[in-house]
């Protein structure tokens, strides 16, 4: 299933997770399994560098598929959140803090522009009908 109805839902399970960014901007972070969708509530990067700024992308690959009755022309697979943002030495950057969903398939993908200089962190909750 693509779409859990998020109303009658079995499960929700809240969590977080983090990461020390690669300089790649194609690390994979995130993949959504099977009958989950994820609710991803809060995402912050933090330069862990005492005296260098860095990169950071981010971004949703493959997107799954909408909500029932909602079609998309022109839609591209890969959405960027963050797309070589700065963040200073010694600084956080929130990259999102309104609430997004990620489907079935969906792929969390990013990096930064010099390995071990950013870290990532993410709030979220998984539901599954």
């Amino acid at each position: 299933m693509a779409n859990p109805n998020i109303v009658s839902v079995a499960t929700i399970e809240g969590g977080n997770l983090g990461w020390n960014l690669p300089a790649s901007v194609t690390a994979t972070f995130v993949e959504v399994s099977s009958n989950y969708i994820m609710k991803i509530n809060r995402i912050v990067c933090a330069n862990v560098d005492g005296s260098s700024a860095a990169d950071v992308t981010l971004y949703v690959d493959g997107m799954g598929s909408g909500a029932a009755g909602v079609s998309a022309t022109g839609a591209d697979a890969t959405i960027y959140l963050a797309k070589a943002i700065t963040v200073p030495a010694k600084a956080s950057l929130v990259i999102l803090d309104t609430p997004i969903y990620l489907m079935e398939g969906d792929l969390l993908k990013g990096g930064a522009s010099a390995a071990s200089d950013l870290d990532l962190f993410i709030s979220y909750e998984t539901l599954i009908d």
